[in-house]
């Protein structure tokens, strides 16, 4: 079995920064693809960053410029640093990876989510 496990999220300021985190554990062959979605209430899930196992990146525009994602495959562990918060990125924050286990083929996985909350 595969599982990603989020940390990080909280309250925050708008202007302020959180670092949110996802390991994956489990039988783990191999991971591709590792990022980040979000959820605002009312809304649809939205891609936030996503980094390939060779570190190359993608960002949602709303967040380009303000948010990193990065890696250690070692730990097999995806960050988001999130700098400069907006109220608008207030939602939950799901993981998810492609990850290659010893019981099927590369699958899709995804973390419970984690609360992001910005003031104004």
């Amino acid at each position: 079995q595969v599982q990603l496990v989020e940390s990080g999220g909280g309250l925050v300021q708008a202007g302020g920064s959180l670092r949110l985190s996802c390991a994956a554990s489990g039988s783990i062959l191999s991971i591709n693809a590792m990022g980040w979605h979000r959820q605002a209430p009312g809304k649809q899930r939205e891609l936030v960053a996503w980094i390939t196992s060779g570190g190359s990146t993608n960002y949602a525009v709303s967040v380009k410029g303000r948010f990193t994602v990065s890696r250690d495959n070692a730990k097999n562990t995806v960050y988001l640093q999130m700098n400069s918060l907006k109220p608008e990125d207030t939602a939950i924050y799901y993981c998810n990876a492609d990850i290659a286990s010893g019981a099927a083929s590369v699958t899709d996985y995804w973390g419970q989510g984690t609360q992001v909350t910005v003031s104004s």
